[in-house]
């Protein structure tokens, strides 16, 4: 398969991120964790550097000229989020990460829960998108419901309509947009309609979706949508919540404190209007900063193209690792609707199951930077009947030689642990 397409050459991409150049060892660095954390390129690094060496100051506070640059570059950011996924910049609050995003999805519309309210998730979440709501049902007294998944690692829709899973009692439902061990792309927008009818909030966990150009809050139908800035080129420590403007504007703040106000007296405080409301204190100026930039990267790009080489490389990876003896592959086995998350176990040719960790740890040894455990997403595993998985993870940076390496690396970890290396 050639490396490629029109207007899109992936050596001339890895040349941009210095990190894949490095060795492990004796071995080329193959990074194959992206859902985990993507790779940075240097136009990223040198925008945080800039920033820092010469407009570090406070925003909206600082009148002289480098606290002016400072407010100018983060607003900036605000606006470059903004047209990314299709919102307007009044509706892109800055969190810290989709974690922190969630959470203040869950508190802010929790105040509302009352007890036999339901909230509806699903067993593929992220802990992230589980957690946050198990804690407002415990608070509020509210109950936890969640869509099942079919055999091939898809929501049950057809389960979940005959037993009324969402329902009138429903406030609030909150699903992956696509699923950070499956590769599953859920359908929210059909999910989002059967909240809406029985008048529902409806909340996405886009952190594995934004990152590759599958979110357009225009179209999507979700409410609120929590992503992360790390998994889509930029920094760690910045996040963002969407959400319709009229919904944010009826939410209470989420934390106090600078900013998020707008006159405090010793008798009580009244608050600033969407998104401010919800950004206390100094918020991640920095960190939006080098996130603006990712997105300036993408869009340099285009996320077309990009969305286009991830399918190609998947469906590769997809089949190249098929042919790998003792390797199962969890959720759907071909590229549609899904996906470069890659999740699967891996069984000698003596039925010995290699523990994940071990899979980690010996491609590790050869340079191949995998994940293994639950990935953040115990229910799942349980749900599939396993301890934990082995996860490839694919960007616009990965290769079909690096995929070739995975698929040799697990070929030496089932002969070692066969008895056979």
């Amino acid at each position: 398969m050639p490396e490629t397409l029109i207007g899109y050459d992936v050596a001339a991409i890895r040349a941009d991120f210095p990190g894949l150049s490095r060795q492990i060892g004796a071995h080329p660095l193959v990074y194959l964790d992206s859902a985990n954390t993507s790779q940075k390129p240097q136009q990223v690094v040198d925008a945080i550097s800039d920033h820092y060496l010469f407009h570090n100051a406070n925003v909206a506070r600082a009148m002289h000229t480098l606290g002016m640059e400072a407010t100018a570059a983060y607003e900036g950011a605000r606006e470059k989020v903004a047209e990314f996924i299709g919102g307007s910049r009044d509706e892109v609050i800055f969190t810290k990460n989709a974690s922190e995003a969630l959470n203040l999805a869950a508190n802010t519309l929790g105040s509302r829960l009352q007890p036999g309210d339901e909230i509806v998730i699903s067993v593929l979440e992220h802990h992230s998108n589980i957690v946050p709501w198990q804690l407002v049902a415990e608070r509020t007294g509210a109950k936890l419901r969640w869509f099942d998944i079919t055999d091939e690692g898809r929501l049950d829709l057809v389960k979940a309509e005959a037993e009324g899973l969402i329902n009138q009692r429903t406030k609030i439902v909150s699903v992956a947009a696509v699923s950070n061990v499956l590769g599953t792309v859920n359908p929210i927008t059909e999910i989002a309609a059967k909240a809406h009818a029985v008048g529902a909030v409806m909340v996405a966990d886009a952190a594995q979706a934004v990152p590759h150009g599958r979110v357009n809050v225009a179209t999507l139908g979700a409410d609120l949508v929590a992503f992360t800035g790390h998994k889509m080129l930029g920094p760690t420590g910045i996040g963002v919540l969407w959400g319709r403007y009229d919904l944010l504007a009826s939410l209470p703040p989420f934390l106090g404190g600078g900013e998020m106000i707008n006159v405090v007296k010793l008798t009580g405080s009244t608050y600033a209007e969407p998104p401010y409301r919800f950004e206390a204190g100094t918020p991640p100026i920095a960190q939006a900063v080098g996130l603006g930039a990712a997105i300036d990267y993408l869009n340099q790009i285009g996320v077309d193209q990009v969305a286009a080489h991830e399918e190609r490389i998947t469906a590769y990876a997809l089949t190249r690792l098929a042919r790998v003896p003792g390797l199962r592959i969890l959720g759907p086995t071909q590229p549609i609707d899904r996906g470069g998350a890659i999740s699967f176990t891996l069984t000698t040719a003596d039925n010995v199951e290699v523990h994940p960790h071990d899979v980690m740890q010996l491609l590790d040894s050869r340079g191949i930077a995998v994940r293994g455990g639950h990935h953040c997403a115990r229910p799942l595993h349980e749900r599939l009947g396993i301890v934990a998985s082995s996860r490839a993870s694919l960007y616009l940076y990965t290769t079909t030689a690096e995929i070739d390496a995975l698929a040799d690396g697990l070929n030496y970890v089932a002969d070692f642990f066969g008895g056979r290396s």
